[in-house]
């Protein structure tokens, strides 16, 4: 049975669908792989705790900074990670949609590529 998940007009595929999984599950697999054999992952997953705590700007806020960074540079797993924390911490949709409407900004034409990327994770979560 096929998966469909609207993003708009279009409906995502199948192959889509299965991509945002394959991140989701490679993702799992290196951090149990890293976790317990690399002490520089270990030092990274602590900053990257320190850096997305609340503080001046909320936990929510810089997923949103994270989204539009991760436009501007082409990475589909940060998109797919940063998105899933964003809705996590309570960030909209919508305020989502106008986070990847900066990194297209900030990046110019190749953005529109990653924004593309990033409809359909924002899919995925939010069916």
């Amino acid at each position: 049975m096929q998966k469909i998940y609207s993003y708009g007009v279009s409906k995502m595929k199948d192959a889509d669908i299965q991509k945002i999984e394959t991140i989701i599950q490679d993702r799992k697999e290196a951090h149990g792989y890293y976790s317990s054999k690399s002490s520089v992952y270990q030092a990274f997953v602590k900053m990257e705790e320190a850096a997305f705590a609340d503080g001046e700007l909320s936990k929510g806020v810089k997923e949103l900074i994270a989204i539009g960074i991760s436009i501007v540079i082409n990475c589909e797993s940060c998109l797919e990670w940063h998105i899933k924390q964003a809705l996590d911490a309570g960030i909209t949709k919508e305020q989502i949609v106008e986070a990847i409407g900066v990194g297209i900004e900030m990046g110019g034409g190749p953005a529109t590529v990653s924004s593309r990327f990033a409809m359909k994770v924002l899919s995925y979560y939010t069916k």
